[in-house]
């Protein structure tokens, strides 16, 4: 078999986790056009099933991973960052969960209790995949701040956003902004190098951005001279990927329990 052509003008295909009820297309069209893409996973709500990394969706993930895929953590509750807490002794933040039995709360976290999360996202897909995740994480609405991405850092991971022309809007209401727009919006705009964003399916738009676009874009993009990677190759990235392997011994703290800030 020949070797596959060296991929010399790279864009980094990415996806958070969503509801899901797109994976299954996404899946498909990825392997249809051998594109190989990261996922950054949080637990959160899906259409089907008891959460985007419960058993449901197992046989899901065990498949990209059997495909070569890429993956690193998008923190356990999908937790917002929300303002970093002033005081005495160690560092705080205020974060705000969309998954799980605390979603919608604000709560405060210490710098552990927020690696605790980033880990065990990590140790979910690790076991799901049967791939070791990357040292990355993505902060949900990548909102975050310098001492959140130092306490990251800290703990073994480095932040990865996207692209100004990588945001692929699938998040946005398509009665604003149709698929034919984002389509055209991202042929248009994306440049090498480019990290793409977007998402296993959003609750508020109705009219849903995957497969509609994210085929035509590849074969676009493709037939730009682009071609697709992984950020185990991206050069930001790549010598963390090999050379600073993530540790996922599990953590005595119990982070499921932190404090609720009350008004």
């Amino acid at each position: 078999m020949a070797e596959p052509a060296a991929c010399n003008r790279p864009v980094y295909l990415t996806f958070d986790t969503g509801h899901m009820g797109t994976a299954p297309l996404i899946a498909e069209v990825l392997q249809r056009h051998q594109v190989k893409a990261t996922f950054f996973a949080a637990h959160e709500k899906t259409q089907q099933g008891d959460g985007s990394l419960g058993e449901h969706w197992a046989a899901w993930w065990r498949a990209r991973g059997s495909e070569g895929h890429a993956f690193a953590s998008h923190t356990w509750e999908h937790a917002y960052w929300r303002a970093d807490l002033d005081g005495p002794g160690e560092v705080r933040f205020r974060i705000r969960p969309s998954a799980g039995p605390q979603a919608g709360q604000n709560l405060q976290w210490s710098a552990q209790q927020y690696c605790d999360s980033l880990r065990q996202a990590a140790s979910r897909l690790h076991g799901l995949t049967g791939q070791a995740p990357l040292p990355l994480f993505r902060a949900p609405g990548g909102k975050t701040s310098p001492r959140l991405l130092q306490t990251a850092r800290q703990c073994g991971f480095a932040h990865v956003g996207w692209a100004d022309a990588g945001f692929l809007g699938d998040e946005l209401p398509s009665e604003r902004y149709s698929n034919a727009h984002l389509l055209q919006k991202a042929l248009r705009n994306i440049r090498p190098g480019d990290i793409l964003m977007a998402h296993l399916g959003i609750w508020s738009r109705q009219d849903p951005w995957a497969p509609a676009v994210l085929e035509p874009l590849i074969v676009g993009l493709k037939a730009r001279g682009l071609c697709f990677a992984t950020l185990r190759e991206h050069p930001q990235y790549r010598e963390a990927v090999h050379q600073q392997p993530l540790q996922l011994a599990p953590s005595p703290h119990n982070y499921l329990k932190p404090s609720v800030l009350r008004p």
